[in-house]
């Protein structure tokens, strides 16, 4: 009995350790520095890294999420005669939820493993190191450029998400169910609200954005220095990036409709 107590206060002291370091590793990569004309300049090629080559991925999904909602919204709305309330239902699932949460998992899969392989590949040819014996701090240099990127580029990858969906559902919708269009459109009009829906989605998207980007760069950073340790920091970040956009939807989610 002593050792099994023994045993899980050390695990928690351990995990308890982990989430101090990674708190201490975000506060050092924030920073961008004085020189913010090339420090900008190294976060637009980020967002392009993180952003533009996820677009296809996010673009598509969202596309089929959105025609997805329609069909099994117009199962069930149909039962009680509101089918034209199909926009309203499609807009707000995807403002809500849908738009944040999937682009940030699909994010996490190929944006933030992407970004731990090759942190973690920068460290296992000593690219780190050598920067930081000709006096250039990694943490500037090569995190926090990829931070702000991840923080910028998810919300408008989020968005994106909304739009493509959106236009989806109604391709669904109004050409393949025959939903009248002036309804599907007015309904979706008269019941998004911009801060309860749209700005509550983008605030996801940046807390996703940030939370997610911190995982992969800090699993890259600490990933051990063989193709064994860069794969095992890959996996973790895909397995705790998706988990923690999980579990922060839910509490976002209680504490936007008051629940907390």
């Amino acid at each position: 009995m002593i050792d099994q107590v023994a045993s899980i206060g050390k695990w928690t002291l351990e995990k308890c350790s982990q989430v101090g370091r990674a708190g201490h590793f975000l506060y050092l990569a924030l920073p961008l520095g004085w020189d913010l004309g090339p420090a900008l300049h190294r976060v637009v090629k980020q967002v392009y890294n993180l952003g533009v080559l996820s677009l296809i991925i996010v673009l598509v999904a969202g596309l089929f999420v959105g025609m997805v909602l329609a069909l099994q919204g117009y199962n069930i709305l149909v039962g009680y005669g509101s089918e034209e309330a199909l926009g309203q239902m499609v807009a707000l699932s995807l403002l809500r939820e849908f738009g944040p949460v999937v682009t940030a998992l699909l994010f996490a899969g190929r944006a933030g493993s992407a970004l731990t392989a090759e942190i973690g590949l920068m460290k296992t040819t000593d690219q780190l190191s050598a920067m930081e014996i000709m006096g250039v701090d990694p943490m500037r240099r090569i995190m926090a450029p990829r931070l702000w990127a991840g923080f910028i580029a998810l919300p408008m990858l989020a968005m994106l998400f909304n739009l493509v969906g959106i236009y989806g559902g109604a391709l669904v919708a109004v050409d393949v169910l025959g939903v009248y269009e002036g309804s599907y459109w007015a309904n979706m009009q008269s019941a998004v609200d911009v801060q309860d829906d749209l700005l509550n989605g983008l605030v996801k998207a940046f807390v996703f954005g940030l939370v997610v980007t911190w995982i992969a760069v800090y699993h890259g950073w600490n990933s051990e220095p063989t193709s064994e340790g860069i794969s095992r920091a890959t996996t973790m970040t895909v397995v705790q990036g998706s988990l923690a956009v999980l579990g922060l939807d839910f509490v976002l989610t209680a504490v936007m409709l008051g629940g907390f």
